[in-house]
């Protein structure tokens, strides 16, 4: 269930915002996640499925962004989003306190998500974002497609689906191990992203 972004992703959003400028020195900016943002967790159990919905309102903006072209992709240097383990819904007391065990959220209160390099799609806005994602002390990596609308408002949308296992990370089982969570989870974002 960790979230994490499109998460995304959340982070392939800052780079769509490097894309206004062409030029091959360090840039650095700042950007604001709007509040019509959203970003979600899904995962299914045996018996049903379950959502935790990240409450957009706790991002710390802005967010600041440094970036260089090198070739064809935009690389970034010391950007991170933040995601606080606490600042999820899934919908009641209980699953919200099972979230908060399998993501080791009393030692790692923290999702990281760092945006290393992003590269244009061809013939497209969109790009493809290489993230690293820690939960739980673990640092994974990941090309993830993001889709991009450039209006007033930068809009990033992505999907990824990622493994409990890969993080070290294992649901608990309820009801004498009768309800078991699948290690399947995905997390959709869709962000909105304005420069400071």
């Amino acid at each position: 269930m960790m979230i994490i972004k499109k998460f995304v992703f959340l982070i392939a959003i800052l780079t769509a915002v490097a894309f206004t400028t062409r030029d091959s020195v360090s840039k650095s900016t700042s950007v604001v996640i709007t509040a019509e943002s959203s970003l979600f967790v899904k995962g299914t159990t045996n018996v049903s499925n379950f959502s935790c919905v990240f409450n957009i309102n706790k991002f710390k903006n802005p967010i600041q962004v440094t970036y260089h072209l090198k070739s064809d992709k935009m690389v970034f240097n010391k950007t991170a989003l933040i995601l606080e383990t606490d600042c999820f819904d899934c919908g009641g007391k209980a699953i919200n306190s099972d979230f908060q065990k399998i993501l080791k959220a009393d030692r790692y209160p923290q999702i990281k998500l760092y945006l290393k390099e992003i590269s244009q799609i061809e013939n497209t806005l969109d790009v493809h974002a290489l993230v690293n994602i820690e939960i739980a002390g673990i640092t994974k990596s990941y090309k993830i497609p993001v889709k991009v609308k450039n209006n007033e408002t930068l809009r990033i949308a992505g999907d990824l689906r990622i493994s409990l296992s890969d993080y070290n990370l294992e649901a608990p089982k309820k009801i004498f191990g009768l309800i078991s969570v699948d290690d399947k989870i995905e997390i959709h974002f869709q962000l909105g992203v304005i420069e400071k």
